[in-house]
């Protein structure tokens, strides 16, 4: 694949301006205080009683589930982190395989992203991945998202839209991979609709516990745009989609299966940095390739459960 480009170049930077910061800040804040809230609450249901809350944690590690989970998140996030997508598809798809619920599914995917996407999107900052005005366009359209669409799926089962989402996931995975082996031109301009597309993403990632990053970074991808900058752009903003997905969701129905989000979070938070600096290495017909072939591949398996 031949990639031609244009004199001027995207803006590229690993430095946060002072607006950037303070959404950052602020998230976390957020995060702070929903996990201050989980606190309490598990304060509050053990009656206060502290040292029955630590013998089971305890028991709760010492579980195979802890450790699956903990190969799970792994696995995920490095597949996340290094193409901007999939730690959720590969989470929820795990936990939907032992019998947890739909919308916990989700719910314990995202307060998990709430700490892997931090690691990684900052990892991602630091390499310079990140173009800074498309990750601010994308931040709120996806929350929004997010937020509408953890409401619907605790109002309404989730697994009546998943069948056309994943539909669309297989189309955008084989014209990723058409692109992929055929001459193209990377924009330099800005993407367009980028509001409308966080949106969607954001709802389908709260719906169907994944994917913020298939559906918004394979169609960026697959306009034109530089495939390290958008990886790396819809990398740092879905920590905000975590955050306020996953605080939606423990208002709206409540949090469980705390280990299983212990075991992903700590094996994501492992994987992090290292999926950073794969994306930042491999060149764009590459990663192109890795995108389309993931999504098919992901979508065929995920069409063959609806169908089954």
């Amino acid at each position: 694949m031949a990639v031609q480009t244009s004199a001027a170049s995207p803006q590229v930077t690993g430095r946060i301006d002072p607006r950037t910061l303070a959404l950052l800040v602020g998230g976390s804040l957020a995060a702070l205080v929903g996990l201050g809230a989980a606190v309490f609450l598990v304060q509050l249901y053990a009656d206060g009683d502290w040292g029955a809350v630590l013998a089971a944690a305890r028991e709760g590690l010492s579980t195979r589930g802890f450790w699956t989970a903990a190969g799970v998140g792994l696995v995920a996030q490095v597949v996340d982190g290094a193409l901007g997508m999939a730690y959720g598809i590969t989470s929820t798809t795990f936990l939907l395989s032992t019998g947890v619920p739909p919308a916990a599914a989700s719910a314990s995917v995202h307060i998990a992203e709430v700490f892997t996407t931090a690691f990684s999107g900052a990892s991602h900052w630091r390499l310079g991945n990140v173009n800074n005005d498309l990750f601010k366009r994308l931040v709120i359209p996806g929350v929004i998202g997010g937020v509408l669409g953890a409401y619907i799926l605790t109002s309404i089962d989730g697994g009546t839209i998943k069948p056309f989402i994943t539909a669309y996931l297989l189309l955008m995975g084989v014209y990723i991979l058409i692109k992929a082996f055929r001459t193209i031109r990377i924009r330099t301009e800005p993407p367009t609709l980028v509001a409308p597309l966080a949106l969607t993403g954001g709802f389908v990632d709260a719906v169907g516990g994944g994917g913020w990053g298939p559906v918004v970074t394979t169609s960026l991808v697959g306009s034109g745009q530089d495939p390290r900058t958008t990886i790396g752009s819809v990398n740092a903003a879905e920590f905000f989609i975590a955050v306020s997905t996953g605080l939606s969701f423990a208002l709206l129905g409540g949090l469980t299966h705390w280990t299983t989000i212990a075991g992903l979070v700590i094996g994501g938070l492992f994987a992090a940095p290292i999926a950073a600096f794969i994306c930042s290495k491999l060149p764009t017909r590459a990663l192109m390739i890795i995108v389309g072939v993931l999504i098919s591949a992901l979508s065929i398996y995920n069409l063959v459960k609806l169908l089954a």
